[in-house]
């Protein structure tokens, strides 16, 4: 069989099919895999993550692809997450010793940037959550509603909603919330925060992103498959209702009894001939769905500005700062000349970067490291040694309300045709966690279409403590 895409979902399939025993051929365009979520390395030779993506403890299935493919000890978790503004307050979120869903009422008392009246909106709309079970009559309207919507009906206050629904949802998203599904939002809470004690887990990788996919090709390659890069999908050939062949560079033909695509929604569209397009509503719809961006800057100073693994900053442009520096052990550090110059280096992120697309980038590296410099005194005296920006103007789908009427199934109405991808019917947002159940689920699809069922699905992070009598 084959599979077109070496992003998360592609990966996620085809591992799971050369597990099942198919002998999988993966094409991928890019010299590399892991598509939107992977590195390279810069002329001077620094590895820079095309964006920093992390992993939550309650995604399960992005987990247990980390364990198939050898790369589980390559991320590293922390149950403290650190929020800063440019005031200088702090404020953490730790579990405690309560159970789930007051394991984080001790940090939530503390947290310095909010006043007692945004705890106290806070705390009441988390108890809404928790009583209908991640799922408010408002969700059940005719119409969806947007987050923002649904906290203006919640009575939250302005310091709730800026400091901290928006705060961590845009990042969770990469969507602002008055364009974001409400079901998505208060999911993310539900699975993350309320449900479970270690939902809200960090995993960073603690290795530059294309490392994490080294046991992908290896594993592929072991059950008799392949992985070739550099090969653009050019066309489909379609006979008798099913694909017949793809077509690569110089009308190279590729034919297999089964195919997997796992490209962005807007790449398969334009490989579909427009009668299919137009003759199935999962293909027509593709249209609907809507772009995110993710703006990535990257810093690197000529001394250590924080000792922080990653902060996460309030009332900023800047959202996320992570110290790539103390993240990657020793070897890489070495290898990207830090131990030579007793530097660090940084890496920021923007979600639902809109405002950043049509700017010059040393507009945004003038921005971003004034408000570094704002937040963390020991960069206001470091130099900037060099800095770059990455605009990923199409990162994720947008969440918006109503946008899963538009998402497709992963078995489709053509023969041996299966779909991959975040922006598939996953039942969640665009997340890493999505983009591997994708591919989880066009296995088994696949599998179901040729009479050889398998579970590949990982279930979600059980409730514990005493949210087990809600839930």
């Amino acid at each position: 069989m084959i599979v077109i895409g070496g992003g998360l979902a592609g990966l996620a399939a085809g591992v799971a099919l050369a597990e099942a025993g198919w002998r999988v051929r993966l094409f991928e365009q890019r010299p590399f895999l892991g598509g939107r979520a992977t590195s390279y390395v810069l002329p001077d030779g620094e590895h820079v993550d095309n964006c920093q993506h992390v992993t939550l403890g309650c995604c399960t299935n992005l987990d247990d692809f980390y364990r198939r493919v050898g790369s589980a000890d390559k991320i590293k978790f922390f149950d403290r997450l650190l929020f800063l503004d440019p005031q200088g307050r702090r404020g953490e979120m730790q579990a405690g010793i309560l159970p789930a869903p007051f394991h984080m009422t001790g940090s939530f008392a503390m947290f310095a940037p909010l006043t007692w009246k945004d705890k106290f909106s806070i705390a009441r709309a988390m108890l809404t959550i928790l009583r209908a079970k991640a799922h408010p009559r408002d969700l059940d309207e005719p119409n969806p509603i947007s987050m923002l919507e649904w906290l203006r009906r919640q009575r939250q206050t302005k310091g709730a909603v800026e400091r901290f629904w928006r705060v961590v949802l845009v990042s969770a998203l990469d969507e602002e919330l008055d364009k974001t599904d409400a079901r998505y939002g208060i999911d993310v809470f539900w699975k993350a925060f309320l449900s479970n004690r270690t939902g809200y887990r960090m995993g960073v990788p603690i290795v530059p992103l294309a490392e994490l996919y080294q046991g992908c090709k290896v594993g592929i390659e072991k059950k008799g498959g392949e992985v070739q890069l550099r090969c653009p999908v050019r066309s489909i050939k379609f006979a008798n209702g099913a694909v017949s062949a793809v077509i690569f560079d110089n009308d190279r033909q590729e034919s297999a009894d089964a195919y997997v695509f796992a490209v962005p929604h807007s790449t398969f569209a334009e490989l579909l001939p427009q009668e299919i397009r137009h003759a199935d509503s999962a293909f027509s719809n593709l249209q609907n769905l809507k772009d995110a961006p993710i703006t990535g800057v990257h810093f690197w100073f000529d001394r250590e500005v924080t000792e922080e693994p990653f902060i996460t900053l309030l009332d900023t442009t800047t959202q996320w700062v992570f110290n790539k520096t103390a993240l990657y052990p020793p070897a890489v550090n070495s290898e990207n000349g830090k131990n030579k110059t007793n530097g660090q280096y940084l890496q920021l992120v923007i979600s639902a970067s809109y405002d950043l697309l049509q700017k010059p980038r040393q507009e945004i590296i003038d921005l971003c490291l004034k408000e570094v410099r704002q937040v963390l005194p020991n960069a206001r005296a470091a130099n900037l040694v060099k800095a770059t920006v990455i605009k990923e103007a199409a990162a994720t789908f947008s969440p918006e309300p109503g946008v899963d009427r538009w998402r497709p199934k992963q078995e489709t109405s053509i023969g041996k045709l299966f779909l991959a991808g975040d922006w598939t019917a996953t039942g969640w947002p665009a997340t890493m966690e999505g983009a591997v159940r994708s591919g989880y689920l066009a296995a088994e699809a696949l599998l179901r279409a040729a009479g050889t069922p398998q579970k590949f699905l990982q279930p979600d992070l059980g409730a514990d403590g005493l949210v087990t009598l809600w839930a």
